[in-house]
């Protein structure tokens, strides 16, 4: 069985600086999954980070993240990094 070594941060920004701080995380490469929470803590979207997910397969998720973004004002996005 497999542990899970993963760390686990977040990162608390407005509507408007959400989509540049995913591709911020993104372009680090070591992340596996991004979540994003409104304020009262419920989760909006997951969005899980695979070699596999790169160039025009991301096309999709920046289309619901923006969208997102322009719904919420203020959000935490939870970082789990390999």
């Amino acid at each position: 069985m497999e542990k899970n070594n993963a760390k686990k941060e977040e990162y608390k920004v407005n509507g408007h600086e959400m989509v540049k701080k995913i591709k911020e995380l993104i372009a680090e490469g070591n992340i596996r999954r991004i979540i994003i929470k409104n304020e009262k803590g419920e989760t909006f979207i997951e969005i899980p980070l695979t070699i596999a997910v790169v160039g025009t397969a991301l096309v999709p998720i920046w289309a619901a993240v923006g969208a997102l973004a322009a719904l919420i004002s203020n959000c935490t996005i939870e970082v789990e990094r390999k």
